[in-house]
């Protein structure tokens, strides 16, 4: 007996909220789309302001940081566009909806920032070596401006930054922007009250050893959800052991639990009965009592446990292979003429 409850509740989808366990509940899917919004409009602008800022100081450090805050407002435009594809309802095809773009968008935006954060580490090196003059007062100004830019963007942020993994990338973009922006600031300060050049180049090895580790973290997390991995903090074996101490349960065989995106895990089980206890109508009592187990204990809601209940006796049915199905085929139309 086969009972799928995502079939069932496909509608919840479209963006209505719904229960995960205890401590565990999410706003929907692209409710954060205007902090993202105005989060990409402040980027936007600190970019224009700090590019004019780098060529006219001539500051490594600066034109790192604006470099920095172009990658910064690309990922906020992916994703201001996974929030909304996010909203968009399941299909007969894409039955998940557009759930995973926010998953896919912060896997790209972690990509470019480490892409960007390994040149910073390169250049800061060769600037080290061979450093140039650069306009430290005027690095004050932009370097001020654009902190006070990237505060602005990260308390709008702030509050849904534990919405989801698309969030918490535009979340981390914009902190290491305004850590950048500090950067500069102290820098400029160092060139002006010692004169020593290097300290901008010094500045910009910061920058990159500030983006690296933490792009390193958010990439891993997106290609964990991507591959499929068990949602942090739910162990399989716990799921087992919950399972396997219900009443007339005997066994489970083909356990797994993944994420569609960072705030919708899902779980399927094949949940083995007694055969006495299957065959005399008790399935329909066994399957509630396994879907409250599995949503009080763990963060799966019972709309995303998908258990199939098998009596003891079950066995697994031989699945024909394609050649085999069309060799029948060819053969009932040789047999019809």
């Amino acid at each position: 007996m086969a009972h799928d409850h995502a079939g069932d509740h496909g509608h919840e989808e479209a963006g209505h909220g719904h229960s995960h366990g205890p401590g565990h509940s999410h706003a929907g899917p692209g409710t954060d789309r205007w902090r993202i919004a105005t989060a990409f409009g402040i980027t936007t602008a600190l970019f224009v302001v700090q590019l004019v800022g780098a060529l006219w100081t001539g500051s490594l450090a600066l034109l790192f940081d604006t470099a920095h805050v172009l990658t910064d407002a690309g990922g906020l435009l992916l994703a201001l566009v996974a929030a909304h594809l996010s909203l968009r309802p399941p299909t007969a095809r894409r039955t998940w909806g557009w759930r995973r773009a926010e998953i896919v968008a912060a896997a790209l935006q972690a990509g470019v920032l480490l892409a960007v954060g390994l040149f910073v580490l390169v250049e800061g090196v060769r600037r080290f070596i061979e450093p140039e003059p650069v306009a430290s007062a005027e690095m004050v100004v932009f370097g001020i401006l654009g902190l006070a830019g990237n505060i602005i963007a990260m308390v709008v942020l702030f509050g849904g930054r534990r919405s989801s993994l698309n969030l918490r990338a535009a979340m981390l973009e914009v902190l290491n922007d305004a850590l950048g922006s500090v950067a500069v600031i102290v820098a400029a300060v160092v060139i002006t009250l010692t004169g020593w050049v290097q300290a901008d180049a010094v500045v910009a090895l910061l920058i990159g050893l500030l983006i690296v580790p933490r792009t390193l973290r958010l990439l891993g997390e997106s290609l964990s959800v991507l591959m499929e991995s068990a949602p942090p903090g739910l162990d399989l074996q716990d799921v087992r052991g919950h399972i396997l101490e219900l009443p007339h349960v005997v066994g489970i065989h083909d356990l797994h639990a993944s994420r569609i995106s960072s705030d919708l895990p899902v779980l399927t089980a094949h949940v083995v009965l007694e055969d006495e206890y299957f065959y005399s109508g008790g399935s329909a009592e066994a399957l509630g009592r396994i879907q409250r187990c599995v949503a009080e204990h763990f963060p799966v809601s019972v709309q995303h446990s998908t258990i199939q209940l098998e009596p003891a006796d079950h066995v697994e049915p031989e699945v024909c292979s394609p050649h085999d199905h069309r060799g029948t085929q060819d053969h009932r139309g040789t047999h019809d003429h």
